[in-house]
């Protein structure tokens, strides 16, 4: 599933998945790097995040798969 991850001004980072027009802050990451991590968002759902090197830009525009949790 295509989703947009974002830093906000605050630093915080964000996901928006335009097939649900959903955006969401990322709670959770498993790991200490973003990129390869499982996220959880603020409403339940989880994604894996692809590997990607630790100096990608943001915002940016990727495929992760989504695991579980959360309501449609």
């Amino acid at each position: 599933m295509k989703i947009m991850i974002r830093r906000d001004d605050k630093g915080l980072l964000s996901a928006y998945v335009p097939k649900k027009d959903l955006e969401e802050p990322i709670v959770h990451i498993d790991r200490a790097r973003l990129w390869g991590s499982l996220i959880t968002l603020a409403n339940g759902w989880r994604f894996q995040l692809p590997e990607l090197a630790a100096d990608t830009t943001l915002p940016i525009t990727i495929e992760a798969r989504r695991v579980a949790g959360g309501r449609e």
